[in-house]
């Protein structure tokens, strides 16, 4: 492979992973974010501030960063209880909106010069570039496929398709809204931070730009044009996005 088919490949690569998150939201839980390169950015901004001023190696990182923006996709997640359709789809997009802002207006965040210096993944020593680093990607996309399919499989998973289907008459058989609402942000949110972490130490700098909300309309048309509930949507979705541009270019 040559080292431009590499790179469009990770790129494939961390865009499925991102939209896997996007999916288990909007195809499995029924809830429609138009912000989640929101978390994205905020993943990516996690791990790069924790690898270069707290000095964490990426593998100590990565956990902190899933714990984060899960936390964070647990409280923005918490508008879906009372927000529905339309409603919701503007409070998302203001989400994107407010924390694009923050990033770029924030020192600490680098402003608008953004954050660079972002350590590369090592991995036994070695750094991982070029195809290792495709590799790792694959594995982690992998990974996040096969949570995928096993939420779906589980009682989270079906009490999240009760939901999307009828929220009233699941409520009424004893499905917590509430619960598995804020299971799917949390769970759909940490996926796009690991695409995030990834993203930072692919690039090795990044800036609030990289964020916008035309990144979020993007990664929901890969769901929907994959398929979106579906398991292998967000793959398939990714591959026609990227191979689309590259035919535009």
């Amino acid at each position: 492979m040559s080292d431009y088919s590499i790179t469009i490949g990770t790129f494939i690569a961390i865009q499925a992973i991102v939209a896997c998150g996007l999916n288990v939201i909007v195809g499995y839980a029924g809830q429609i974010s138009l912000g989640h390169a929101a978390f994205f950015g905020i993943g990516a901004y996690a791990s790069a501030l924790l690898t270069t001023a707290g000095g964490l190696s990426f593998w100590t990182a990565l956990p902190i960063v899933l714990a984060i923006t899960g936390f964070i996709g647990l409280v923005l997640g918490l508008p879906s209880l009372r927000l529905k359709e339309d409603f919701l789809a503007i409070t998302t997009i203001g989400i994107n909106f407010i924390v694009e802002s923050v990033f770029l207006y924030v020192p600490f965040f680098g402003g608008a010069l953004g954050l660079g210096g972002i350590p590369s993944i090592t991995l036994l020593g070695t750094r991982l570039r070029g195809p290792n680093f495709l590799y790792l990607c694959l594995v982690f996309l992998a990974a996040v496929l096969f949570i995928s399919r096993r939420f779906t499989r589980s009682w989270g998973g079906l009490a999240c398709f009760a939901l999307r289907e009828e929220e009233t008459a699941a409520s009424s058989m004893g499905v917590s809204p509430i619960r598995f609402k804020l299971l799917a942000f949390v769970l759909g949110t940490a996926m796009a931070g690991l695409g995030g972490a990834l993203y930072a130490h692919l690039m090795r700098f990044i800036s609030a730009t990289d964020f916008g909300f035309t990144l979020s309309v993007s990664m929901m048309s890969m769901v929907v044009l994959g398929g979106i509930g579906t398991l292998w949507g967000p793959v398939l979705g990714a591959l026609d996005r990227k191979s689309t541009r590259l035919n535009s270019s």
